[in-house]
């Protein structure tokens, strides 16, 4: 299987180098990353600037590497318009592995699921995944990456779902330690939006988010209560938002008897 592997912890980052040694012992690996940290970066892309991009040396048995200045979804999108050959489009897309959970609404900020999720935009399967942890040593990612080697050989008859990815969180725990896995919906935020006031030196006012952990109730099927109970969380997530059942409700009371030039 030919991968493509970004993130948005940087071309540097401890998780995209365990990753990339973990698949490329089975598969045609190719990297293409940013030049430093996107973290919370979102879906945004890189429209008024010129990106560049540079073919590094490859790392950790990849086919081929690439950094640029871009975001995490600028990596997939120009990866597979404009620098990997016809030879080289992937058949999956693996953004990861970050350092610290992508759970609950808190997705809508990650960089590391927003480039998953251009890479499902293009129409290819993608995953995202997370080890919930904030230490980033280069052993603390070995169990994620053969955890993914090893999904990726149960997913071989699955078919990914059009504009859908798959949200993959690891407890930063032994394997033995491991409850198992838990096939998830997500949860709500996982911190309050409280900003905390302060004043520096020099008498000038600035915030500091410090919110608080948001507890989920007991027996919640969400990524949030399995990471909490030692579990790897894999949550199918759609980039599709319309609220369809919510249609014919607004179109009676804006258009009714179809008159919808009311204004």
């Amino acid at each position: 299987m030919k991968i493509l592997i970004s993130n948005d912890d940087g071309i540097a980052a401890n998780g995209i180098r365990v990753l990339t040694k973990a698949l490329a012992e089975e598969h045609d690996v190719y990297v293409i990353a940013p030049d430093r940290e996107r973290s919370a970066a979102g879906h945004s892309l890189t429209l008024h600037t010129p990106l560049r991009v540079e073919e590094l040396e490859t790392i950790s048995g990849a086919k081929r590497t690439w950094v640029t200045t871009g975001t995490p979804g600028d990596c997939v999108k120009i990866g597979i318009n404009a620098i990997l050959s016809p030879e080289e489009m992937p058949d999956l897309v693996i953004s990861g592995i970050n350092h610290g959970p992508n759970l609950g609404a808190d997705i809508l900020y990650s960089g590391t699921v927003s480039c998953a999720m251009e890479g499902a935009m293009l129409g290819v399967p993608s995953i995202a995944v997370s080890l919930a942890s904030m230490n980033c040593d280069y052993d603390d990612f070995i169990f994620t990456g053969n955890f993914i080697k090893g999904l990726l050989h149960k997913l071989k008859g699955f078919q990914f779902p059009a504009k859908t990815i798959l949200n993959v969180n690891v407890p930063a725990l032994d394997m033995d330690d491991i409850a198992g896995i838990a096939i998830t919906e997500l949860g709500r935020k996982m911190f309050t939006d409280n900003y905390e006031k302060r004043v520096d030196p020099r008498g000038k006012v600035y915030y500091w988010m410090a919110g608080e952990l948001i507890s989920e109730p007991e027996g919640a099927n969400t990524d949030i209560a399995a990471v909490r109970d030692n579990k790897i969380s894999i949550t199918p997530v759609t980039y599709e938002m319309t609220r369809k059942e919510v249609m014919a409700d607004l179109n009676k009371e804006l258009c009714d008897e179809n008159i919808c030039n009311w204004f």
